[in-house]
């Protein structure tokens, strides 16, 4: 008996030894092969993804340029002489350039989306300021007022834009 015993435990340990080096080889071979799937097509991915990465950061940069005051004051021309008039004017076109490029926020990292909206929105306070200013009494004063303001200190845009060619720069 003690026999048969001994020559059970002789054929089983080994078995067991080795299926269990099977097993651990195996499961450490399906997760490399896993994770190599999964690279693979992370990097396929990516080699799609970048393309529409820099066409929302191109996007953003022509939002930018396009509500510094100084491209926007020559672009958008008042309508009348009331200073309100004007003021309502160039926020709505800021508005409306800034809603035609809304989509391109899942593009961009948080932090450069919110500098962005950041700029947009001092970029209004700034209009607004000069439209409450005493000096500002017409349309035409309210874009000279507003001119001699960004001569003291850059657009709000500026930084923005900044930033994104950063942001841009690290992708490479």
């Amino acid at each position: 008996m003690e026999q048969q015993l001994i020559n059970l435990l002789m054929y089983t340990i080994p078995a067991l030894v080795t299926g269990t080096i099977a097993y651990l080889f195996f499961r450490e071979h399906i997760e490399n092969e896993n994770n190599r799937r999964n690279f693979l097509i992370t990097k396929d991915l990516q080699k799609e993804a970048f393309p529409i990465r820099l066409q929302a950061y191109e996007r953003m940069s022509l939002f930018l340029e396009r509500i510094a005051p100084s491209k926007l004051l020559t672009r958008v021309n008042p309508t009348s002489s009331n200073k309100e008039d004007y003021e309502n004017l160039l926020i709505a076109t800021i508005e409306q350039e800034f809603e035609h490029n809304l989509s391109q926020q899942i593009y961009l990292s948080d932090e450069c989306w919110n500098i962005t909206i950041a700029a947009k929105n001092a970029t209004i306070q700034l209009i607004r300021k000069a439209t409450m200013n005493d000096k500002t009494d017409t349309a035409n004063k309210l874009r000279e007022v507003i001119l001699t303001e960004l001569m003291d200190k850059p657009a709000p845009s500026k930084a923005a834009l900044s930033y994104i060619k950063q942001e841009v720069g690290e992708l490479w």
